[in-house]
């Protein structure tokens, strides 16, 4: 993040809350502030979407049980969560500060799964939650209530923390994965020199084959090689930068979801068997995306690309759907328990989606477009988009964003909206009817950047919404009106 953008994050919140010399209720755009933040975090960190919404349901967990100890908090989603025990909770009768709590609660959890993170994301985030600690002293927090609200905070985010290291998560690092062999497998076939153009951002160091981010070695430079700033050390365990050589979290289904009894909880069908004849299934599918991309118009172009969201360029897909709900928090008015709500139902849905597409990707190890085309169709052709390292079905963008925009449309009712996400980056504010109608976009998106077929797109939204539809049934979500 650059220092405008640092210097924002840091006077915003106080410059509002300041604003108000009223009795210190939990103002909402606090919660879109942080949402906002940790798009950038996740962008300038490079990570795998995955990770990504691993980190922002970790983080929207802990927000919501912070917030949770003021009296306008929302209630404790302690039972609701596989694995998490009873959280610590005040005394009866005692006032505590839930910004302050949740503050603190926030700086306890990313400090341990941001330990890797780069310096300047680090000094961010802390200056967001500096600003909101200094803004209610400003407010009028007394500081016996600033002191208990803060250490309630602390216990909170220490026992989050404990949480987050049971789900698996640090088995799946650096374990080897073998890929199975055989002519309807997926196998990561993009030509190395896409991986520059997919990685390259602000925060990035260097592109090469074998780690686009590793930093330079001795005789490593060439026309795929790219020097630019702050690299990102070796050696990193948790918080690799994306690899698009390589294959991206093969062992991701196997981490505990945040609510889905089990990663198959939501069932899809199975894939159409691999042929090579002109009648079957497969060959159709991969023949409608041949068609698509010798017809593919500007707005089609345009349409994929906008929803490309590649891991170093943006916040990932999951990062553009906190971004979305972000907006709807002053578009909505939504109060701080609301906006808090919301933040858990996008950000848990997406991490869960995730959980699911990718157990279902490395079981069936499905062949990507680019893979059959080139072997069945015409040996010349290339996608729009750079095909990710790893199997095709179902699609991932289409679960995670079905399963977002479920449950953001249970909170939220079926609004026209306007999307600016990326605006910084480019793309121009995009209309929508409604968040199912900006999800299917995003899934069909993959289809007309020539990296899914028409199948993957269906099966991911299938499971998106499942997993949608159960993330907002476990949390009793109130339907919109």
């Amino acid at each position: 993040m650059n220092r405008s953008r640092a210097t924002f994050a840091i006077v915003f919140p106080l410059t509002i809350l300041v604003a108000c010399r009223q009795t210190p209720g939990t103002d909402p755009r606090m919660v879109a502030e942080w949402m906002r933040a940790l798009y950038g975090s996740v962008r300038a960190e490079r990570l795998s979407p995955p990770v990504v919404s691993r980190l922002l349901g970790y983080a929207a967990v802990t927000l919501h049980e912070g917030l949770a100890v003021g009296s306008d908090g929302p209630p404790s989603l302690a039972g609701a969560l596989n694995g998490l025990p009873g959280l610590p909770r005040g005394d009866t009768g005692t006032q505590y500060d839930g910004t302050l709590a949740a503050a603190e609660a926030e700086r306890v959890v990313l400090d341990s799964m941001l330990a890797e993170a780069l310096p300047s994301t680090r000094a961010s985030l802390d200056g967001l939650m500096d600003s909101l600690t200094r803004a209610r002293a400003a407010l009028g927090v007394a500081e016996a209530t600033q002191a208990r609200s803060t250490e309630l905070g602390h216990r909170i985010g220490l026992a989050i923390v404990a949480w987050s290291r049971t789900d698996g998560y640090d088995s799946t690092r650096g374990r080897p994965y073998a890929a199975p062999v055989g002519p309807g497998l997926w196998v990561s076939d993009a030509p190395g020199s896409t991986y520059a153009s997919q990685n390259l951002s602000g925060a990035s160091d260097f592109v090469a084959l074998d780690n686009p981010a590793n930093t330079l070695r001795p005789g490593s430079a060439s026309d795929r090689g790219l020097i630019m700033n702050r690299p990102k050390r070796r050696g990193l365990t948790n918080l690799m930068p994306v690899n698009m050589a390589g294959v991206t979290e093969p062992h991701w289904g196997t981490i505990r979801p945040f609510m889905l009894q089990s990663p198959n909880e939501c069932p899809i069908p199975e894939p159409p068997a691999y042929s090579v004849e002109p009648a079957s299934p497969l060959y159709r599918a991969a023949l409608e995306v041949y068609e698509i991309r010798k017809a593919l118009s500007p707005e089609d172009r345009t349409t994929a690309l906008y929803w490309a969201d590649n891991p170093g360029e943006t916040g990932t897909p999951a990062g553009h759907w906190v971004a979305i709900a972000s907006q709807m928090v002053g578009r909505g008015n939504l109060s701080a328990s609301d906006a808090a709500r919301l933040f858990v139902v996008t950000a848990v849905a997406q991490a869960d989606a995730f959980i699911a597409a990718w157990a279902y990707k490395f079981r069936f190890n499905l062949i990507r477009p680019r893979t059959y085309i080139r072997r069945v169709i015409d040996s010349t052709w290339e996608p729009l988009i750079s095909t990710p390292p790893f199997p095709e079905y179902p699609s991932g963008h289409s679960a995670l964003s079905a399963a977002a925009a479920t449950g953001m449309t249970s909170l939220l009712g079926a609004q026209a909206f306007d999307d600016s996400t990326g605006i910084a980056l480019g793309p121009t504010v995009r209309r929508f009817d409604s968040f199912l109608e900006a999800a299917n976009q995003a899934g069909h998106s993959r289809v007309l950047g020539g990296i899914h077929f028409e199948l993957g797109n269906q099966g991911g939204r299938a499971l998106g919404r499942c997993v949608g539809e159960t993330i907002v049934r476990r949390l009793a979500v109130p339907r919109a009106p």
